[in-house]
């Protein structure tokens, strides 16, 4: 296992990202949100034409991740214009999960953050999604706030709210 993580620019890694978006969503979302909203959440925050407005308009940075040269994770990260530096986006391929990876990941989020003087790192994570919620316990994520947003569409995220401090 050779984990490389690497920012994402130009067009072809951001479709290559998006891609692997659907895959990894379609597999790990169900049973936690309905078939129709996976769908409508793959489009609107994790399509081709969603990470590139949010790399060009918002201030987002995309990291693929590749093990002995294949995709099989990718992070989206945006500073705030606090002291805070939120993590939108953790995802690796099943089959890729419970090697260490997602440890590599999150360090990398980490060194992100500290690079451009950021304190702490926070993300939102679907309340039923028991798995990762554990995954950032054991990480040193504390719970802050919970969440109910309504994202369009009829559909709402009903999430943690979670904080790391460096």
């Amino acid at each position: 296992m050779s984990v490389e993580i690497k920012e994402v620019s130009g067009t072809a890694g951001l479709q290559e990202i998006a891609l692997l978006a659907d895959e990894i969503w379609h597999e790990c979302f169900v049973g936690i949100i309905s078939s129709g909203q996976i769908d409508y959440m793959v489009e609107k925050f994790q399509s081709f034409r969603a990470m590139t407005e949010q790399t060009e308009q918002q201030g987002y940075k995309y990291l693929a991740v590749r093990d002995d040269g294949e995709l099989c994770g990718y992070i989206g990260i945006k500073p705030e214009t606090d002291d805070r530096l939120f993590l939108s986006k953790l995802y690796l391929r099943k089959d890729k999960r419970g090697h260490g990876t997602a440890s590599l990941m999150l360090g990398r989020v980490f060194e992100e953050a500290g690079k451009i003087g950021k304190k702490r790192v926070y993300l939102t994570v679907n309340k039923h999604n028991v798995h990762a919620v554990d995954v950032y316990v054991r990480k040193g994520f504390v719970q802050t706030a919970e969440a109910v947003t309504d994202i369009g569409g009829g559909y709402v995220m009903d999430d943690f709210i979670m904080e790391y401090t460096l």
